[in-house]
């Protein structure tokens, strides 16, 4: 196809995804979320003020990046007809180039008019578990925290360890945390399920291969308007103290809290403030976004039920990691993968996340949803 409607192609998809996205409605609550930021009496509550500065931050973010890339677009045409005029071949070449990365990322920019759920716009909640395989299990769930950390990182967006239960010869038991963005939680909510990894284990004397599995849970943080009624007498409170890679100590009171609600058997900890009043009540919040996400599928389930739905969930078993006899990483659901094993676990995963999108509004659509 000739570069020129190429450009016209991407230019067509640009403009359905600013037209989608609503551009004068975000430079609009931008104004707001200025004009609400710049009061001093915002800071009197920090847990709003936090939330205003992330979604003022957020939609600036976007809005920049559109006008950059419609810019960039406009540009291009021009850059490739100087390389036709002057018959310049590395021009030429810097035109592709940019050509492919504006097709990324108007690619990228589309997958955000799909996060229109009902919460999609919320921030995460994310708890990995390790599951089967012993002390690489362990490991395996310390790798995943650590991939979805560098992730966010990658993209700006603030994290929050809540709990962290180490093991007790390498890795973790389980960890939660929260990523304080705009639709984390759209974005990350097909990550939920079984991750499996193969790999020669550096914890067997044989160097015998392992396959060991991490199951990463994703819920929407709750919010205010949120109303789930939790019996404090079907709670059980358990406080300790703090501890470490290898039972260390980290605090010297007992100040972490678990909670455990005992009609679910949900179980949710928090260590990592100071008090055990402000570790409680996180550990509340955290229990809230759990029963919420409970009653969701429930309901869900229902509707399944009498629609005569067979399949009322996208499975458990969501991606493969095999770092032995060969490098892949593949998704069964969306089929896609990659040979830089290295590169996803280092955080490297927005073509997986952005299929899953893809995938998971494609099915939502079908069943009706």
């Amino acid at each position: 196809m000739d570069p020129a409607e190429k450009i016209k192609e991407l230019a067509a998809t640009l403009a359905s995804v600013t037209s989608v996205l609503d551009m004068d409605a975000m430079r609009t609550e931008i104004a707001e979320l200025r004009e609400q930021s710049a009061d001093p009496e915002l800071w009197s509550d920090q847990a709003n003020a936090q939330k205003v500065t992330r979604q003022l931050s957020s939609l600036e973010s976007i809005v920049t990046k559109l006008e950059g890339v419609e810019q960039r677009l406009d540009d291009l045409g021009v850059l490739y007809e100087l390389a036709a005029a002057e018959e310049d071949a590395d021009t030429r070449a810097e035109a592709d180039r940019e050509l492919e990365q504006l097709r990324k990322e108007i690619g990228e920019l589309e997958v955000r008019t799909l996060l229109n759920g009902p919460h999609d716009e919320r921030e995460a909640l994310v708890t990995i578990n390790s599951q089967a395989g012993g002390v690489d299990a362990a490991d395996w769930a310390q790798m995943l925290q650590r991939m979805y950390l560098r992730w966010a990182e990658r993209h700006g967006y603030p994290t929050e360890i809540y709990e962290t239960s180490y093991a007790e010869e390498a890795g973790i038991k389980s960890t939660s945390f929260a990523v304080k963005a705009q639709f984390a939680y759209g974005t990350m909510r097909g990550e939920h399920g079984t991750h499996r990894l193969v790999r020669i284990s550096p914890f067997d004397n044989q160097n015998r291969r392992q396959t060991s599995f991490a199951g990463v849970d994703v819920v929407p943080v709750v919010e205010q308007s949120d109303h789930i009624e939790i019996d404090e007498s079907e709670l059980r409170v358990d406080v300790y103290r703090s501890s470490g890679p290898g039972g260390q100590g980290v605090n010297t009171t007992d100040s972490a809290v678990r909670i455990t609600h005992m009609p679910s058997g949900i179980v949710v900890s928090c260590q990592n403030e100071r008090s055990q009043l402000q570790n409680k009540a996180t550990a509340m919040s955290m229990l809230q976004a759990k029963l919420l996400a409970r009653k969701q599928a429930e309901e869900q389930a229902a509707l399944d039920e009498i629609r005569g739905d067979s399949v009322s969930s996208w499975g458990t078993q969501m991606r493969n990691y095999v770092l032995h006899p060969y490098q892949n990483v593949k998704d069964v659901r969306t089929g896609v993968e990659t040979g830089n094993t290295s590169g996803v676990l280092d955080g490297d995963i927005d073509e997986f996340i952005d299929a899953e999108i893809r995938w998971m509004r494609s099915r939502e659509r079908n069943d009706g949803r």
